[in-house]
């Protein structure tokens, strides 16, 4: 077996955990699906497992071990997991498996992950300071327990590019056929069942909140999405849609509560700009959330809770994702609004193969970046509010394939601070 698999996992390893620690994202997704001419799929098969290390100010120097099953005992299935542990005393571990399908004819994709973690010492943004006019220095600094666990259950309609094969969802690349979801692309429901928990030790009081106090929730995620892009690691054209539903049905000592984010991103083929750049690409992603059961409440145990998330469970502005240049969960209030553009080129000059560390690995491409993100959380769902005195980030990023991993280190810009990155995964 060749040691690249090994590589690639280190790099998919050690920034994994920056992903999961500032945004509630979908973690580490392993699609080995390659279309054939002839219109076949072939699956990728291999496994690894490595050592590595890194530093951040979360973890001072840490080392973990990561390993990866493709192909884990069906063909298109998977398996990740990892571990870490930094000298700052913060710790993280994650499991993931995808893609397991219940019989050869079925078209639901089975799946779960679960994520521990113990952090120290780390800023959190919590009640007021988290709101659209706070400061960064009202951050408290707090030591926490944080899980997550969740079983995932996908079914993929017989629409578009999956009227005969439910599996044509995980190629990379498929052709755009078609602008609604019976001509192209692959539409599906997803249920994510999940228990979410966050519990502070050794901190100073904590500020108070206008979240629920509930430090565990129980409920249920559904995500309806259309999928109408021609690459999953560098889209060109096509568009990607998702509205996703989250309900927690309460219990004898927590309220209720529900809220819907929608996210849609375009992608436009700008073409080829003389012998400077192969491609052009603009992409530009708008986000949308609420909890519209914000203002009415409920008796429990004869007090009187809002129907209102804690602010661990909420969707929220800053991070890897949206607003950049700002620490994860940086902005949660009970409606957030985001924009993204991104201007994507692929020049025609390509040196990584030929430098040192990088002529060990499998670099088809590289792309250069320049984004702008602005938006903004409010204590109402108006879009009026929402759109005014927002919030922005500005920067750039160079973003490269390795061996099939897609590597993205960006800087970012704005009101507060700048932000340096190195993660994997495109934003958007």
């Amino acid at each position: 077996m060749s040691d690249k698999p090994f590589r690639a996992v280190a790099i998919a390893a050690a920034w994994l955990f920056s992903v999961v620690v500032q945004a509630n994202d979908d973690g580490i997704k392993i699609n080995t699906g390659h279309l054939e001419e002839n219109g076949e799929l072939s699956w990728a098969r291999d496994y690894a497992v490595v050592p590595f290390a890194f530093y951040t100010d979360n973890f001072g120097f840490a080392a973990g071990m990561a390993g990866v099953v493709k192909g884990a005992w069906q063909p298109q299935a998977s398996v990740f997991g990892a571990g870490v542990m930094g000298t700052k005393g913060t710790w993280m571990t994650y499991l993931r498996g995808d893609n397991f399908q219940p019989g050869a004819d079925s078209r639901w994709l089975l799946g779960g992950d679960a994520y521990n973690a113990d952090f120290q010492d780390i800023d959190f943004y919590l009640g007021a300071a988290a709101g659209n006019n706070s400061s960064a220095d009202d951050a408290v600094t707090a030591s926490a327990y944080d899980a997550r666990y969740r079983l995932f259950a996908r079914y993929i309609f017989p629409l578009g590019s999956a009227t005969e094969n439910p599996l044509r969802s995980l190629a990379l690349e498929r052709p755009v056929t078609g602008h609604v979801p019976w001509q192209s692309g692959i539409t599906s429901v997803e249920f994510r069942p999940f228990y979410f928990s966050r519990r502070f030790h050794d901190s100073p009081p904590l500020p108070d909140s206008e979240f629920a106090p509930a430090d565990e929730v129980w409920g249920l995620e559904t995500r309806l999405e259309w999928d109408n892009l021609n690459n999953e690691h560098n889209p060109t054209k096509g568009s990607l849609s998702q509205l996703t539903v989250t309900v927690d049905p309460g219990s004898d000592d927590r309220a209720s509560w529900w809220q819907w984010e929608l996210s849609q991103s375009w992608f436009w083929d700008l073409g080829p700009a003389g012998e400077v750049f192969d491609q052009q690409v603009l992409a530009v992603n708008a986000y949308l959330s609420d909890v519209p059961g914000w203002n009415q409440s409920e008796s429990v145990n004869g007090n009187s809770l809002y129907h209102r998330p804690p602010e661990f469970a909420r969707a929220s502005l800053g991070g890897l994702f949206r607003l950049r240049s700002y620490q994860g969960g940086r902005f949660t209030d009970r409606s957030a609004i985001s924009y993204s553009v991104e201007y994507r080129v692929m020049p025609d000059w390509q040196p990584l193969g030929g430098w040192p560390v990088f002529n060990w690995y499998d670099v088809p491409w590289w792309q250069w970046v320049v984004f702008a993100d602005a938006g903004r959380v409010a204590d109402e769902f108006n879009l009026a509010t929402l759109n005014k005195a927002m919030r922005w980030s500005a920067g750039g990023a160079v973003r490269f394939q390795v061996e099939g991993v897609v590597v993205r280190a960006e800087m970012a810009w704005g009101e507060e601070d700048s932000r340096f990155a190195v993660m994997v995964n495109q934003p958007f």
